[in-house]
Formats: structure tokens, sequence, C-alpha cells
């Protein structure tokens, strides 16, 4: 077994495994809480809830508006630099590095927003990670600036620059997304985790009357409110970062619309169904169907 594992670790590409490594070093370093802090409450301060809050989250899209929208600068910047090695390219360069930095702009306001409302440890790797787009985009902006005065070799030294640091955050950008999903649901996913049918969840009678209640059917905890004759029933973690819905304010909306408003970051979903009110999550809530049979047990099972 000894000789095979350590077999196995010669056979590991060491250059990965401590890029992997210092990357998710960076999950655990405290000497960026300040900064974190500091700047979090900033932005909490200026981007009050709201429309303009929603649709930089991407609620109106019922999905996350800054990963899509990295692909503008992205793709323009390295796109320049393959012209920049091509005899001829000039112009189209110049034009692409300028439509990139146009482009950087909504995808920065959208990183800035969803990063204000994450945890911790995905903070710190979006905080470097902003710091390493933030090198990329004056890089470039210098780039566009020497191409305008005419001092191309100039622009493009400035050009692949930027294009190492882009490389380098993006990587970290991917880290965020895909080992820390930041973006991603955390909502428990009833297709796979609950049979079909109708199942036995509790009595109607242990109910309390407008106050939320939390209970596990299986796998997987549920929100359960009863309000009057109606008990309505959503998975308990919140699709933004699993936070415990059961223990969220209950309200009413503009619309008279019973919510629930996560404790942890605000996401506010509407109790009918599970649409999602105001971000920053984006993903629907898991609803359940209701029924309370003769013998007054509620019985649940997945709605849709």
């Amino acid at each position: 077994m000894n000789r095979r594992t350590n077999i196995f670790r010669r056979s590991r590409p060491q250059g990965s495994t401590r890029l992997a490594d210092a990357t998710e070093g960076l999950e655990h370093a405290r000497s960026l809480d300040r900064t974190i802090r500091v700047l979090s409450t900033a932005v909490r301060r200026t981007l009050r809830p709201g429309p303009v809050k929603d649709a930089l989250h991407g609620v109106p899209v019922g999905h996350p508006a800054h990963p899509p929208l990295t692909d503008v600068p992205m793709g323009c910047w390295i796109s320049a630099a393959v012209l920049d090695l091509m005899p001829g390219g000039r112009r189209a360069a110049q034009t692409l590095v300028a439509t990139g930095l146009a482009g950087a702009v909504p995808t920065v306001l959208t990183g800035i927003a969803d990063w204000s409302a994450m945890h911790r440890e995905q903070q710190r790797v979006g905080l470097v990670h902003a710091a390493g787009m933030a090198t990329a985009s004056t890089l470039y902006s210098a780039s566009f600036l020497a191409r305008y005065q005419g001092r191309d070799a100039a622009g493009r030294a400035f050009g692949f620059a930027g294009l190492t640091a882009l490389l380098a955050g993006s990587y970290l950008g991917g880290h965020l997304a895909f080992r820390q999903a930041g973006g991603a649901s955390h909502a428990d996913q009833t297709a796979h985790l609950v049979t079909l049918g109708w199942h036995d969840l509790c009595s109607a009678e242990e109910l309390p009357d407008g106050w939320p209640v939390h209970r596990r059917l299986g796998y997987i905890g549920l929100f359960v409110l009863r309000t009057g004759d109606e008990i309505h029933v959503l998975t308990d973690r919140c699709s933004h970062l699993a936070g415990p819905l059961h223990q969220g304010r209950v309200v009413t909306d503009d619309n008279a619309e019973i919510c629930v408003i996560c404790p942890w970051h605000g996401s506010t979903f509407r109790v009918r169904d599970g649409a999602v009110v105001h971000g920053p999550a984006t993903a629907r809530q898991p609803s359940f169907e209701t029924r309370v049979t003769e013998s007054g047990v509620v019985q649940v099972r997945p709605l849709g």
C-alpha cells in the first residue's frame, strides 16, 4: 500500500499542486480581514436593497450577472493579444482593448455586489482576484493610451503584461466559482434527494400559526410555515449560501405576498412558490405542494 501511495504521489504534477495549495491558503489569510471589513461595509452602505442591487446580482434574469459579463473583457483582451502577434492587426487590437475596457465597467460593478454578500473565506479569495483584475484593467488602460498616442511597442508591452495579470486573476475567479461555489445554488436539489409522490411530514397541530419551523424529510431540511389554513414548505438551505431560512424573518411584500428573509445575507423568497423577490440570491428556492390528510397529517411533494 505504501509503495503504491508513493508512486501516486510522485506521479502528481507538483506545479499544479503547489498552485492549488497556495490558492487554498488565501481562504485562510486572516491578514486580509481588516481590509475586507472596511470595503464590504462601504459597499453595503452604498448599495442599498432595491432594484439596482437586484439587477447587479442578476435577480431579473435568474442567474448571477457577473460570470457571463467577464467574457467580454477577457475575450476582447485575449483576442487583442493574438492580433498583436500578427502583422496588420494594430487598429483591430486597439479597438478590442477599448471594448474590453468598456465591458470591464459593468463586470466590476456586478462583481463588487456579489463579493459584498459572500462569506469570509470567499471574500479573501475574491479580494485578491479583484486586485488581479484591477491590475489587468490598469495595464490595459495604459496599453490603450500608448496605442492611441502611436506608441505601438509600448502598447503591446502593456497589453501582454495585462494579459498575465488577467490570467492570474481569472484563475482565482475560477477557484471562487468552482471550488468555493460562489454564485452556485446552495439549496438542496429535491429532484434527486426526494422520491416521487406524497410524503408524511408532521402533524398539522404541531405547527405554530405564522411562525416558521424546521422539519426534516429524508436527507433534507425543510422550512415550514403555517398561515391560517395554508401550509407553505420550502427547502431550508438558502440558495445563496445555504443560510437557515427557518431562522429568518417572515414579512408581507407590496403585493401582499408572504415572504421569508434569509438571516444571513437578506435574500428574500416568496413562500408560496420559492420565487426570488430580492437578492443576493438569484436561484428560486425549491418548494413543495402540501395537503393535510383526514387524520391531520401534513403531506408534501416537490412542486414542479
